[in-house]
């Protein structure tokens, strides 16, 4: 029998970057590791710093070939070249989306803990949902993406599938023959060295 394909890395951006550092961190993160598609997850709704830091980022990752989405802001996609968007709601709005961005973009969609919402999002055209958080974390409501999701949706869906949220070094053992991309956020930009704190993450991915 096949060995499970390792999964990929997805990182998501801190709520808060700093123009003048964050570029050089992101690329040094990039360049240490095999990253498959970065989101910009800012909490700001200035548009002026959202383009900006979005363009920023866009230079580091199209360089190295790796896709950039943004949280939430559909209309902002097409206007500052990025790949896709991410959307926080799950299946409600993927259909419009889809619609408005075309087949080619990159349609994400973070559906908790849902196995039902996941599975509306998928018929309504996304690529990818999210579940999480995947660990115990006192923010949000307190429900969890357990390892028997992951699992279900592993053995039932093609439609690939993130594990994000409170991750730690065990549960990334636990799911990674069950999920298809970790998505790293506050694990890694938290730490002084936020290449090596990935790097430690990655082995239990192993």
């Amino acid at each position: 029998m096949a060995e499970p394909e390792q999964p990929q890395i997805y990182l998501i951006s801190p709520p808060e970057i700093e123009l003048s550092s964050f570029p050089d961190e992101l690329a040094k993160v990039l360049d240490a590791h095999p990253v498959a598609c970065v989101r910009l997850a800012l909490a700001t709704h200035d548009e002026d710093r959202l383009s900006r830091a979005a363009d920023a980022c866009r230079e580091i990752t199209h360089a190295r070939d790796v896709a950039l989405v943004i949280d939430k802001h559909l209309m902002m996609v097409e206007r500052l070249g990025l790949d896709g968007v991410h959307l926080p709601d799950g299946a409600r709005a993927v259909r419009a989306a889809r619609k408005e961005l075309g087949p080619d973009a990159i349609v994400g969609a973070f559906c908790g803990s849902s196995r039902h919402e996941g599975m509306n999002a998928g018929e309504a055209g996304a690529d990818y949902v999210s579940f999480g958080p995947a660990g115990e974390t006192d923010l949000g409501d307190g429900s969890v993406a357990d390892h028997d999701l992951f699992e279900w949706w592993s053995k039932m869906i093609e439609l690939p599938v993130v594990a994000e949220g409170a991750l730690n070094a065990d549960l990334i053992r636990s799911l990674a023959p069950v999920t298809d991309f970790f998505a790293f956020g506050d694990e890694i930009w938290t730490a002084e060295d936020p290449s090596t704190a990935l790097a430690n993450l990655v082995v239990a991915m192993e």
